[in-house]
């Protein structure tokens, strides 16, 4: 399958195109950039995961990424789908595809927003954020 015309993020030749970050939607783009701190290039799948609503992985680009995947020399794949069960569910399939690749496969971190209070978090959300803890004031 061939590969469509790359975004001006993505064809820019100041991007690290070794780390790819896989998100949901091209606004999911957007809202990655406007942090200022990721580098590298996107892959948008153009949903998740859905079964119940017949949405399977051919019905995505995945095979698209997995091409992209091991044809390339790419250090890390970043599952930044969110952390919804769509998402969730999108991002272990993708993760299990990739097994077996010396690729580096991660997930971004969850956990509670900047003002939000522990008393109205729901449990998942507050184990997601014990274990996406690192290290602070070093």
């Amino acid at each position: 399958m061939a590969e469509g015309p790359l975004c001006d993020i993505c064809s820019n030749r100041g991007r690290d195109k070794s780390i790819i970050a896989v998100v949901e939607r091209p606004l999911d783009v957007s809202a990655l950039e406007s942090t200022g701190d990721f580098n590298g290039v996107y892959h948008v799948l153009g949903g998740t995961i859905a079964p119940i609503e017949g949405v399977g992985p051919e019905d995505l680009k995945v095979s698209e990424l997995l091409q992209k995947v091991k044809g390339r020399n790419i250090k890390e794949v970043i599952l930044a789908t969110n952390a919804d069960l769509g998402g969730e569910t999108t991002a272990m399939y993708i993760a299990k595809s990739l097994r077996g690749l010396p690729t580096r496969v991660t997930r971004i971190a969850r956990g509670l927003p900047v003002g939000g209070e522990l008393e109205y978090a729901d449990e998942v959300t507050l184990t997601s954020a014990l274990e996406g803890r690192r290290e602070y004031g070093k």
